[in-house]
């Protein structure tokens, strides 16, 4: 056995995506990198794929034998770094499967969040559709505080101000400067109440936002004690994740994070539990890629910062390869994975943002400008209403498309293989119950056929199964092609003044396509363009905040 004095630095980025996960390995000593594409979900042989990737990376790195059905250890070796960007945030806000939980909110606002700012995104749009909300439950919380003397006085007498602090008990000092007075204090034993009545319904997780906690926030770090105290294993307080005067904003964020981060925690909790250590070793460092493209500790992430972790990887990936300092020439990101797409700019610099909507949910953190659309090469078909549909709804890796034999649905992969745009003698055999089996043709052809007919026999038309599966990836590539249009043109740039930089498993099947609906004339694919959000992540920053 190797000692740590002789061992490897070995350094593993992973892009855990909804349907495949890429790894990459980069070893101290070794010219080439290790690169291993998987399934994200292969339950029949593996129960995690980052674990599994990492096995595989470190059976090359060594030349050892790392068994599947025993734990992971890192102790064999001086350093191992691993770095980690993952859609599962992303993935369970596009298909709505984020955890049950309940809001609590100061009493009179309950229908805030859901009424929102009232825009209207779609102006002349007859039909408005709501706002989705995340929770599912809310609880109008006994409490009220107010701004002192603002009203009255919009620049209030801070020495009579200071007096009065002094002499009434009511009064309280908010940690932005503002004085504040207590209206009614917070009825615990009610809160108390409401919160053990949620328990006892199943909730384990709540959102927390009261009225001006941005600048007082006893009210709610009391309801967390007290939530705490009933077994809630996640508070999402509003005045912790964003102390910002919109009450709105700060909600929703905390809503998203409280529907995110127990999903974000079971994963790491399961990816944890592959090694003998826990990860807790001092000379193994695991860190996941944030929304901001910034690195953090595990124990630090979030659901509210891992929104847009596994695309940010990738925009730090292509930024850092596909930009020409010389002409400068501003690059469209283009990044199709299994599950979704997401769409973002480089011209230089990394373009930040602070509110973003993402699938219906406005939230408010730092993030790259990133859009996201719910298409990707697990989107499923259909046909709705006698039009072509394709997602929200996606495969994922288990049971996937129907070419990855596993009994899966038709999806804009399968419209690409029945189409030649993918040829099974170049793509890995990953697939069926042993995971070693090419793509199946015969499946596809045979599910467009019966589509074909059914659809013919509904309108009474006479579409071959080509031009059914080609209309299908039409509508793909302009579901694609929109969030390109909003991050150009409605901002003022011209979007054929810029090359097209194309990554992800599927990016290559569509980027010329849209480039030409476009007008961009060049399209850049790396060579490492299948598992640039992996490499991207290899080259990202650790974030310190103060």
């Amino acid at each position: 056995m190797s000692t740590q004095l002789d061992a490897p630095t070995i350094k593993i980025a992973i892009d855990r995506g909804g349907t495949f996960t890429d790894c990459l390995g980069i070893v101290e000593g070794r010219d080439e990198e290790i690169v291993v594409k998987l399934l994200s979900q292969d339950p029949a042989n593996y129960a995690d794929a980052p674990i599994e990737g990492i096995r595989r990376i470190l059976e090359q790195a060594t030349g050892k034998t790392f068994p599947r059905d025993q734990n992971l250890t890192t102790a064999d070796f001086s350093n191992v770094s691993i770095r980690m960007g993952t859609t599962v945030a992303t993935n369970a806000l596009l298909e709505r499967k984020g955890e049950r939980h309940a809001l609590l909110i100061t009493k009179g606002f309950k229908d805030a969040l859901q009424i929102g700012t009232q825009s209207r995104p779609k102006l002349f749009a007859l039909n408005i559709q709501r706002p989705d909300v995340l929770y599912e439950d809310v609880v109008e919380i006994d409490e009220r505080v107010t701004v002192e003397d603002y009203q009255q006085n919009p620049t209030p007498d801070k020495e009579s101000l200071q007096k009065s602090l002094e002499s009434d008990a009511c009064l309280k000092k908010g940690i932005s400067g503002e004085v504040i007075r207590i209206l009614e204090p917070l009825d615990e034993e009610s809160t108390r109440q409401n919160l053990q009545q949620l328990y006892e319904k199943g909730y384990r997780s709540v959102a927390v936002c009261l009225v001006h906690s941005y600048t007082f926030q006893d009210h709610e770090l009391a309801i967390e004690k007290i939530a705490k105290e009933i077994g809630f294993t996640q508070i999402s307080l509003s005045s912790q994740l964003l102390p910002m005067i919109k009450m709105t904003s700060r909600g929703a964020s905390a809503t998203a994070d409280a529907y995110l981060t127990p999903v974000i925690q079971r994963y790491i909790q399961g990816f944890r539990s592959g090694f003998k250590d826990g990860l807790t070793s001092a000379d193994t460092r695991c860190e996941f890629m944030q929304s901001d493209g910034g690195l953090a500790n595990f124990e630090k992430f979030t659901g509210l910062r891992a929104i847009l972790s596994g695309p940010a990887g990738g925009v730090v990936g292509y930024a850092g390869t596909s930009f020409d300092e010389t002409d400068r020439k501003p690059v469209i990101g283009f990044d199709m994975g299994g599950t979704s797409t997401d769409v973002s700019r480089y011209d230089g610099k990394l373009e930040h943002t602070f509110e973003n909507t993402i699938s219906g949910v406005t939230v408010m953190a730092p993030q790259l400008d990133i859009n996201t659309v719910a298409a990707g090469g697990g989107s499923i078909l259909f046909w709705r209403h006698g039009l072509f549909a394709v997602g929200p709804e996606s495969a994922s890796a288990h049971p996937g498309p129907a070419c990855y034999r596993k009994g899966g649905p038709l999806t804009v992969t399968d419209a690409n293989l029945f189409l030649g745009r993918l040829l099974p003698a170049y793509f890995p055999k990953i697939f069926g119950p042993n995971e070693n089996e090419a793509l199946d043709v015969e499946i596809t052809r045979e599910k467009f056929t019966e589509l074909a007919d059914k659809i013919n026999a509904e309108t009474g038309q006479n579409k071959s199964p080509e031009e059914i599966a080609l209309g299908f990836i039409q509508v793909a590539n302009e579901s694609m092609a929109k969030p390109i249009r909003a991050l150009t043109e409605a901002r003022g740039y011209d979007t054929s003044a810029h090359n097209l930089a194309c990554f992800g498993g599927a990016g290559g099947q569509h980027a010329c396509a849209i480039a030409s609906s476009l007008s961009i004339g060049t399209v850049i694919i790396h060579r490492f363009s299948s598992i640039l959000s992996a490499y991207g992540m290899a080259l990202a920053d650790v974030v310190h905040e103060a």
